[in-house]
Protein backbone atom coordinates (compact mmCIF):
# COMPACT_ATOMS: atom_id res chain seq x y z
CA UNK A 1 0.00 0.00 0.00
CA UNK A 2 1.44 3.40 -1.01
CA UNK A 3 1.57 6.17 1.57
CA UNK A 4 -1.56 8.35 1.27
CA UNK A 5 0.50 11.56 1.38
CA UNK A 6 2.28 11.09 -1.95
CA UNK A 7 0.69 14.24 -3.42
CA UNK A 8 2.79 16.48 -1.20
CA UNK A 9 5.92 14.78 -2.54
CA UNK A 10 4.90 14.63 -6.20
CA UNK A 11 2.26 17.23 -7.12
CA UNK A 12 2.20 20.23 -4.78
CA UNK A 13 4.12 23.32 -5.97
CA UNK A 14 7.49 23.35 -4.24
CA UNK A 15 6.76 26.38 -1.98
CA UNK A 16 3.50 24.77 -0.83
CA UNK A 17 5.05 21.31 -0.36
CA UNK A 18 7.93 22.76 1.61
CA UNK A 19 5.52 24.79 3.73
CA UNK A 20 3.37 21.72 4.46
CA UNK A 21 6.37 19.67 5.57
CA UNK A 22 8.61 22.35 7.06
CA UNK A 23 6.21 24.69 8.85
CA UNK A 24 5.11 22.15 11.51
CA UNK A 25 8.74 21.18 12.03
CA UNK A 26 9.81 24.82 12.37
CA UNK A 27 7.08 25.39 14.97
CA UNK A 28 8.19 22.22 16.75
CA UNK A 29 11.82 23.32 16.73
CA UNK A 30 10.88 26.76 18.07
CA UNK A 31 8.89 25.18 20.89
CA UNK A 32 11.82 22.86 21.68
CA UNK A 33 13.96 25.97 21.85
CA UNK A 34 11.34 27.67 24.01
CA UNK A 35 11.33 24.89 26.58
CA UNK A 36 15.14 24.74 26.60
CA UNK A 37 15.13 28.48 27.20
CA UNK A 38 12.36 28.06 29.78
CA UNK A 39 14.69 26.01 31.98
CA UNK A 40 17.33 28.73 31.72
CA UNK A 41 14.74 31.50 32.18
CA UNK A 42 13.14 30.07 35.30
CA UNK A 43 16.47 29.07 36.84
CA UNK A 44 17.70 32.56 36.03
CA UNK A 45 14.87 33.88 38.25
CA UNK A 46 16.91 32.56 41.19
CA UNK A 47 19.64 35.04 40.12
CA UNK A 48 22.15 32.29 40.88
CA UNK A 49 24.89 32.16 38.19
CA UNK A 50 26.19 28.89 39.67
CA UNK A 51 22.87 27.14 39.05
CA UNK A 52 22.66 28.60 35.54
CA UNK A 53 26.21 27.42 34.83
CA UNK A 54 25.47 23.94 36.19
CA UNK A 55 22.41 23.53 33.97
CA UNK A 56 24.25 24.95 30.95
CA UNK A 57 26.90 22.26 31.30
CA UNK A 58 24.30 19.58 30.48
CA UNK A 59 23.67 20.85 26.95
CA UNK A 60 26.49 18.75 25.43
CA UNK A 61 25.26 15.65 27.28
CA UNK A 62 21.68 16.26 26.16
CA UNK A 63 22.91 16.68 22.59
CA UNK A 64 24.20 13.11 22.68
CA UNK A 65 20.56 12.00 22.92
CA UNK A 66 19.96 13.98 19.71
CA UNK A 67 22.96 12.22 18.18
CA UNK A 68 21.53 8.78 18.99
CA UNK A 69 18.10 9.81 17.69
CA UNK A 70 19.75 11.10 14.49
CA UNK A 71 21.46 7.75 13.91
CA UNK A 72 18.15 5.92 13.65
CA UNK A 73 15.69 8.75 13.05
CA UNK A 74 17.55 10.33 10.13
CA UNK A 75 19.28 7.15 8.95
CA UNK A 76 16.00 5.23 9.00
CA UNK A 77 13.77 8.18 8.10
CA UNK A 78 15.57 9.24 4.92
CA UNK A 79 15.70 5.60 3.78
CA UNK A 80 11.94 5.34 4.39
CA UNK A 81 11.38 8.39 2.14
CA UNK A 82 13.56 6.92 -0.60
CA UNK A 83 11.77 3.57 -0.37
CA UNK A 84 8.39 5.29 -0.67
CA UNK A 85 9.70 7.19 -3.70
CA UNK A 86 10.53 3.88 -5.38
CA UNK A 87 7.22 2.28 -4.31
CA UNK A 88 8.62 -0.11 -1.66
CA UNK A 89 6.24 0.61 1.24
CA UNK A 90 6.57 -2.88 2.78
CA UNK A 91 10.32 -2.47 3.14
CA UNK A 92 9.73 1.00 4.60
CA UNK A 93 7.80 -0.69 7.43
CA UNK A 94 10.65 -3.11 8.09
CA UNK A 95 13.14 -0.24 8.23
CA UNK A 96 11.02 1.73 10.72
CA UNK A 97 10.62 -1.29 13.00
CA UNK A 98 14.34 -2.07 13.03
CA UNK A 99 15.28 1.57 13.67
CA UNK A 100 12.75 1.86 16.51
CA UNK A 101 14.08 -1.10 18.49
CA UNK A 102 17.69 -0.20 17.79
CA UNK A 103 16.97 3.26 19.22
CA UNK A 104 15.48 1.73 22.39
CA UNK A 105 18.57 -0.38 23.03
CA UNK A 106 20.98 2.49 22.33
CA UNK A 107 19.04 4.89 24.58
CA UNK A 108 19.07 2.41 27.46
CA UNK A 109 22.80 1.86 27.17
CA UNK A 110 23.49 5.61 27.15
CA UNK A 111 21.34 6.16 30.25
CA UNK A 112 23.21 3.37 32.04
CA UNK A 113 26.57 4.86 31.04
CA UNK A 114 25.62 8.28 32.44
CA UNK A 115 24.35 6.72 35.68
CA UNK A 116 27.69 4.98 36.24
CA UNK A 117 30.07 7.72 35.03
CA UNK A 118 28.08 10.88 35.74
CA UNK A 119 30.53 12.73 37.98
CA UNK A 120 33.64 12.14 35.82
CA UNK A 121 31.72 13.28 32.73
CA UNK A 122 30.40 16.45 34.39
CA UNK A 123 33.80 17.34 35.81
CA UNK A 124 35.37 16.79 32.40
CA UNK A 125 32.81 19.25 31.00
CA UNK A 126 34.00 21.91 33.42
CA UNK A 127 31.79 21.49 36.48
CA UNK A 128 33.31 23.04 39.59
CA UNK A 129 32.64 22.08 43.20
CA UNK A 130 30.00 24.80 43.26
CA UNK A 131 28.18 23.82 40.04
CA UNK A 132 28.50 20.01 40.21
CA UNK A 133 25.50 19.49 42.50
CA UNK A 134 23.15 21.35 40.14
CA UNK A 135 24.49 19.60 37.06
CA UNK A 136 24.08 16.23 38.77
CA UNK A 137 20.47 16.92 39.80
CA UNK A 138 19.45 17.92 36.29
CA UNK A 139 21.30 15.02 34.62
CA UNK A 140 19.61 12.41 36.81
CA UNK A 141 16.18 13.53 35.61
CA UNK A 142 16.81 14.43 31.98
CA UNK A 143 19.38 11.78 30.99
CA UNK A 144 19.39 8.84 33.42
CA UNK A 145 15.60 8.63 33.66
CA UNK A 146 14.63 10.58 30.56
CA UNK A 147 17.02 9.37 27.83
CA UNK A 148 14.79 6.60 26.49
CA UNK A 149 11.58 8.65 26.01
CA UNK A 150 13.58 11.64 24.73
CA UNK A 151 15.43 9.62 22.07
CA UNK A 152 12.31 7.72 21.00
CA UNK A 153 10.32 10.96 20.73
CA UNK A 154 12.83 12.44 18.30
CA UNK A 155 13.16 9.16 16.37
CA UNK A 156 9.41 8.72 15.88
CA UNK A 157 9.02 12.38 14.90
CA UNK A 158 11.55 11.77 12.11
CA UNK A 159 9.62 8.71 10.93
CA UNK A 160 6.33 10.62 10.66
CA UNK A 161 7.99 13.53 8.89
CA UNK A 162 9.67 11.18 6.42
CA UNK A 163 6.30 9.70 5.42
CA UNK A 164 4.63 13.08 4.93
CA UNK A 165 2.86 13.35 8.30
CA UNK A 166 4.64 16.54 9.28
CA UNK A 167 1.64 17.99 11.14
CA UNK A 168 1.52 15.03 13.48
CA UNK A 169 5.28 15.14 13.94
CA UNK A 170 5.25 18.86 14.66
CA UNK A 171 2.31 18.56 17.04
CA UNK A 172 4.05 15.87 19.09
CA UNK A 173 7.26 17.88 19.38
CA UNK A 174 5.24 21.00 20.24
CA UNK A 175 3.33 19.09 22.92
CA UNK A 176 6.57 18.28 24.74
CA UNK A 177 7.69 21.89 24.61
CA UNK A 178 4.42 23.41 25.78
CA UNK A 179 4.11 20.94 28.63
CA UNK A 180 7.67 21.70 29.71
CA UNK A 181 6.99 25.44 29.80
CA UNK A 182 3.98 24.95 32.07
CA UNK A 183 5.53 22.24 34.25
CA UNK A 184 8.80 24.15 34.88
CA UNK A 185 7.41 26.78 37.30
CA UNK A 186 5.05 24.23 38.84
CA UNK A 187 7.84 21.89 39.93
CA UNK A 188 10.49 24.56 40.51
CA UNK A 189 8.53 27.06 42.61
CA UNK A 190 5.37 25.31 43.83
CA UNK A 191 5.88 21.58 44.40
CA UNK A 192 9.56 21.46 45.42
CA UNK A 193 11.13 23.56 48.22
CA UNK A 194 13.58 26.43 47.45
CA UNK A 195 17.05 25.28 46.42
CA UNK A 196 15.68 22.43 44.28
CA UNK A 197 14.99 24.43 41.13
CA UNK A 198 17.43 22.32 39.08
CA UNK A 199 15.59 19.14 40.09
CA UNK A 200 12.25 20.74 39.26
CA UNK A 201 13.42 21.77 35.80
CA UNK A 202 14.74 18.26 35.15
CA UNK A 203 11.51 16.56 36.25
CA UNK A 204 9.48 18.91 34.03
CA UNK A 205 11.61 18.12 30.98
CA UNK A 206 11.54 14.38 31.59
CA UNK A 207 7.75 14.21 32.06
CA UNK A 208 7.18 16.33 28.95
CA UNK A 209 9.17 13.93 26.80
CA UNK A 210 7.35 10.92 28.27
CA UNK A 211 4.02 12.47 27.25
CA UNK A 212 5.29 13.25 23.74
CA UNK A 213 6.58 9.69 23.33
CA UNK A 214 3.18 8.26 24.29
CA UNK A 215 1.51 10.59 21.78
CA UNK A 216 3.78 9.40 18.97
CA UNK A 217 3.19 5.75 19.81
CA UNK A 218 -0.59 6.22 19.77
CA UNK A 219 -0.47 8.27 16.55
CA UNK A 220 1.58 5.72 14.60
CA UNK A 221 -0.58 2.84 15.82
CA UNK A 222 -3.74 4.72 14.79
CA UNK A 223 -2.39 5.55 11.34
CA UNK A 224 -1.54 1.90 10.78
CA UNK A 225 -0.61 1.01 7.21
CA UNK A 226 -1.68 4.45 5.98
CA UNK A 227 1.70 5.72 7.13
CA UNK A 228 3.74 2.74 5.82
CA UNK A 229 5.36 2.63 9.29
CA UNK A 230 5.55 -0.39 11.57
CA UNK A 231 6.62 -0.72 15.21
CA UNK A 232 5.98 -4.46 15.38
CA UNK A 233 8.95 -6.47 16.56
CA UNK A 234 7.92 -9.14 14.05
CA UNK A 235 8.60 -6.68 11.22
CA UNK A 236 12.09 -5.96 12.50
CA UNK A 237 13.78 -7.88 9.67
CA UNK A 238 15.07 -5.55 6.95
CA UNK A 239 17.67 -6.83 4.54
CA UNK A 240 21.33 -6.39 5.44
CA UNK A 241 21.59 -3.86 2.62
CA UNK A 242 18.96 -1.65 4.26
CA UNK A 243 20.66 -1.90 7.65
CA UNK A 244 23.87 -0.75 5.98
CA UNK A 245 22.04 2.18 4.38
CA UNK A 246 20.57 3.22 7.74
CA UNK A 247 24.04 3.24 9.27
CA UNK A 248 25.67 4.76 6.17
CA UNK A 249 23.44 7.84 6.41
CA UNK A 250 22.61 7.76 10.12
CA UNK A 251 26.20 7.56 11.31
CA UNK A 252 27.30 10.81 9.62
CA UNK A 253 24.15 12.49 11.00
CA UNK A 254 24.93 11.20 14.49
CA UNK A 255 28.61 12.06 14.19
CA UNK A 256 27.80 15.61 13.08
CA UNK A 257 25.62 16.10 16.16
CA UNK A 258 28.28 14.49 18.34
CA UNK A 259 31.03 16.70 16.94
CA UNK A 260 28.76 19.70 17.40
CA UNK A 261 28.40 18.44 20.96
CA UNK A 262 32.16 18.13 21.38
CA UNK A 263 32.48 21.70 20.12
CA UNK A 264 30.14 22.87 22.89
CA UNK A 265 32.10 20.82 25.41
CA UNK A 266 35.32 22.51 24.30
CA UNK A 267 33.64 25.93 24.51
CA UNK A 268 32.44 25.16 28.05
CA UNK A 269 35.82 23.78 29.08
CA UNK A 270 37.78 26.75 27.71
CA UNK A 271 35.28 29.28 29.07
CA UNK A 272 35.35 27.67 32.53
CA UNK A 273 38.96 28.87 32.81
CA UNK A 274 37.59 32.43 32.94
CA UNK A 275 35.22 31.77 35.85
CA UNK A 276 31.64 30.68 36.53
CA UNK A 277 30.16 34.05 35.51
CA UNK A 278 31.71 33.80 32.03
CA UNK A 279 30.47 30.20 31.81
CA UNK A 280 26.94 31.28 32.76
CA UNK A 281 27.01 34.06 30.13
CA UNK A 282 28.19 31.69 27.39
CA UNK A 283 25.58 29.12 28.48
CA UNK A 284 22.77 31.64 27.97
CA UNK A 285 24.21 32.84 24.65
CA UNK A 286 24.55 29.30 23.26
CA UNK A 287 20.84 28.80 23.89
CA UNK A 288 19.50 32.18 22.83
CA UNK A 289 21.45 32.17 19.56
CA UNK A 290 19.57 29.05 18.51
CA UNK A 291 16.38 30.83 17.38
CA UNK A 292 17.41 31.16 13.70
CA UNK A 293 19.22 27.82 13.89
CA UNK A 294 15.96 26.19 15.03
CA UNK A 295 14.15 27.71 12.06
CA UNK A 296 16.92 26.48 9.74
CA UNK A 297 16.78 22.97 11.20
CA UNK A 298 13.00 22.85 10.78
CA UNK A 299 13.38 24.07 7.20
CA UNK A 300 15.92 21.33 6.48
CA UNK A 301 13.67 18.74 8.12
CA UNK A 302 10.97 19.71 5.65
CA UNK A 303 13.42 19.72 2.74
CA UNK A 304 14.90 16.28 3.43
CA UNK A 305 11.92 13.98 2.74
CA UNK A 306 11.01 16.03 -0.36
CA UNK A 307 14.55 15.80 -1.70
CA UNK A 308 14.86 12.10 -0.80
CA UNK A 309 11.54 11.12 -2.39
CA UNK A 310 12.11 13.04 -5.64
CA UNK A 311 15.71 11.88 -5.95
CA UNK A 312 14.60 8.26 -5.59
CA UNK A 313 11.67 8.68 -8.01
CA UNK A 314 13.95 10.31 -10.62
CA UNK A 315 12.38 13.79 -10.54
CA UNK A 316 15.72 15.58 -10.20
CA UNK A 317 14.45 18.95 -11.45
CA UNK A 318 11.92 19.09 -8.59
CA UNK A 319 14.60 17.95 -6.14
CA UNK A 320 16.89 20.83 -7.16
CA UNK A 321 14.03 23.32 -6.88
CA UNK A 322 13.34 22.11 -3.34
CA UNK A 323 16.98 22.61 -2.37
CA UNK A 324 17.28 26.07 -3.95
CA UNK A 325 14.02 27.39 -2.49
CA UNK A 326 14.77 26.14 1.03
CA UNK A 327 18.27 27.66 0.88
CA UNK A 328 16.82 31.02 -0.19
CA UNK A 329 14.35 31.10 2.72
CA UNK A 330 17.02 30.04 5.21
CA UNK A 331 19.38 32.85 4.21
CA UNK A 332 16.63 35.47 4.54
CA UNK A 333 15.71 34.27 8.03
CA UNK A 334 19.39 34.23 9.05
CA UNK A 335 20.04 37.81 7.94
CA UNK A 336 16.96 39.14 9.72
CA UNK A 337 18.08 37.34 12.88
CA UNK A 338 21.57 38.84 12.76
CA UNK A 339 20.08 42.33 12.63
CA UNK A 340 17.74 41.70 15.56
CA UNK A 341 20.45 40.12 17.73
CA UNK A 342 22.80 43.05 17.17
CA UNK A 343 20.09 45.50 18.21
CA UNK A 344 18.53 43.56 21.10
CA UNK A 345 21.39 41.55 22.65
CA UNK A 346 21.39 43.47 25.95
CA UNK A 347 17.63 43.11 26.42
CA UNK A 348 17.73 39.42 25.53
CA UNK A 349 20.33 38.77 28.24
CA UNK A 350 18.31 40.73 30.80
CA UNK A 351 15.37 38.40 30.21
CA UNK A 352 17.36 35.48 31.60
CA UNK A 353 19.42 36.93 34.42
CA UNK A 354 19.84 40.24 36.25
CA UNK A 355 23.44 39.81 37.37
CA UNK A 356 25.20 42.86 35.77
CA UNK A 357 28.50 41.15 34.90
CA UNK A 358 26.77 38.14 33.35
CA UNK A 359 24.56 40.47 31.30
CA UNK A 360 27.56 42.56 30.15
CA UNK A 361 29.59 39.58 29.01
CA UNK A 362 26.61 37.83 27.44
CA UNK A 363 25.63 40.94 25.46
CA UNK A 364 29.09 41.15 23.92
CA UNK A 365 29.23 37.40 23.27
CA UNK A 366 25.82 37.31 21.57
CA UNK A 367 26.64 40.20 19.25
CA UNK A 368 29.74 38.35 18.08
CA UNK A 369 28.26 34.87 17.85
CA UNK A 370 25.24 35.94 15.80
CA UNK A 371 27.51 36.94 12.89
CA UNK A 372 27.96 33.22 12.20
CA UNK A 373 24.22 32.55 11.75
CA UNK A 374 23.91 32.63 7.92
CA UNK A 375 27.14 30.69 7.50
CA UNK A 376 26.00 28.05 9.98
CA UNK A 377 22.86 27.51 7.90
CA UNK A 378 24.90 27.29 4.69
CA UNK A 379 27.00 24.58 6.38
CA UNK A 380 24.25 22.25 7.59
CA UNK A 381 21.83 22.74 4.66
CA UNK A 382 24.02 20.88 2.07
CA UNK A 383 24.96 18.30 4.70
CA UNK A 384 21.27 17.52 5.32
CA UNK A 385 20.68 17.28 1.58
CA UNK A 386 23.41 14.66 1.18
CA UNK A 387 21.89 12.71 4.07
CA UNK A 388 18.51 12.84 2.37
CA UNK A 389 19.70 11.40 -0.94
CA UNK A 390 21.79 8.69 0.71
CA UNK A 391 25.25 10.16 0.16
CA UNK A 392 26.44 9.33 3.66
CA UNK A 393 30.12 9.58 2.75
CA UNK A 394 29.72 13.14 1.49
CA UNK A 395 27.72 14.09 4.60
CA UNK A 396 30.41 12.52 6.79
CA UNK A 397 33.12 14.47 4.97
CA UNK A 398 31.35 17.82 5.45
CA UNK A 399 30.54 17.12 9.11
CA UNK A 400 34.07 16.12 10.01
CA UNK A 401 35.48 19.02 7.99
CA UNK A 402 33.34 21.56 9.80
CA UNK A 403 33.95 20.45 13.35
CA UNK A 404 37.05 18.26 13.58
CA UNK A 405 39.18 20.01 10.94
CA UNK A 406 38.19 23.65 11.43
CA UNK A 407 35.95 24.51 14.39
CA UNK A 408 37.47 22.57 17.29
CA UNK A 409 41.16 23.19 16.44
CA UNK A 410 40.40 26.86 15.81
CA UNK A 411 38.78 27.16 19.26
CA UNK A 412 42.09 26.26 20.91
CA UNK A 413 44.12 28.44 18.53
CA UNK A 414 41.86 31.49 18.89
CA UNK A 415 41.63 31.11 22.67
CA UNK A 416 45.41 30.98 22.88
CA UNK A 417 45.83 34.04 20.66
CA UNK A 418 42.88 36.21 21.71
CA UNK A 419 41.65 34.88 25.05
CA UNK A 420 37.97 34.70 25.99
CA UNK A 421 36.73 36.61 22.94
CA UNK A 422 38.73 34.33 20.66
CA UNK A 423 36.42 31.49 21.78
CA UNK A 424 33.38 33.51 20.73
CA UNK A 425 34.74 34.54 17.31
CA UNK A 426 35.68 31.01 16.25
CA UNK A 427 32.25 29.94 14.97
CA UNK A 428 31.98 32.64 12.31
CA UNK A 429 35.58 32.24 11.20
CA UNK A 430 35.31 28.47 10.76
CA UNK A 431 31.86 28.43 9.16
CA UNK A 432 32.73 30.98 6.46
CA UNK A 433 35.35 28.53 5.19
CA UNK A 434 33.19 25.41 5.51
CA UNK A 435 30.11 27.06 3.94
CA UNK A 436 32.17 27.81 0.83
CA UNK A 437 33.37 24.21 0.58
CA UNK A 438 29.85 22.83 1.19
CA UNK A 439 28.38 25.03 -1.55
CA UNK A 440 31.05 23.79 -3.97
CA UNK A 441 30.34 20.13 -3.11
CA UNK A 442 26.62 20.55 -3.77
CA UNK A 443 27.21 22.13 -7.19
CA UNK A 444 29.67 19.38 -8.07
CA UNK A 445 26.93 16.86 -7.22
CA UNK A 446 24.43 18.72 -9.44
CA UNK A 447 26.81 18.72 -12.39
CA UNK A 448 27.41 14.98 -12.00
CA UNK A 449 23.65 14.39 -11.90
CA UNK A 450 23.19 16.04 -15.31
CA UNK A 451 25.83 13.87 -17.00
Amino acid sequence: MRNKNTDVFEKYPVPKALAVLAFPMIIGQLIILAYNLADTFFIGRTNNPLMVAGISLILPVFNITISIASLFGIGGGTLISRLLGSGESENAGKVSSFSFYAAIISAGLFALFMYIFMDPVLIALGASNDTLIYARQYTNCVIVIGAVPTILTMTLANFLRSTGFAKQAGFGVATAGILNIFLDPLFMFVILPPGNEAVGAGIATMLSNVCAFLYFMITILKLGRASSLSLSIFSCKPSLNYVKQIIFVGFPAALSVFLFDVTYMVIDKLTANYGDVALAAVGIVLKTERLPIAVGIGLCQGMMPLAAYNYSSGNHARMKEVVSYSRYIGIIVSMISVTLYELLAFYIMRIFIADPETVRLGTNFLRVRCVATPFMFLCFHPLNFFQAVGYGGKALYLGVLRFAVFNIPMLYIFEYLFGLYGIVWTQASADIIVASISYYEYHKFKRALLQ
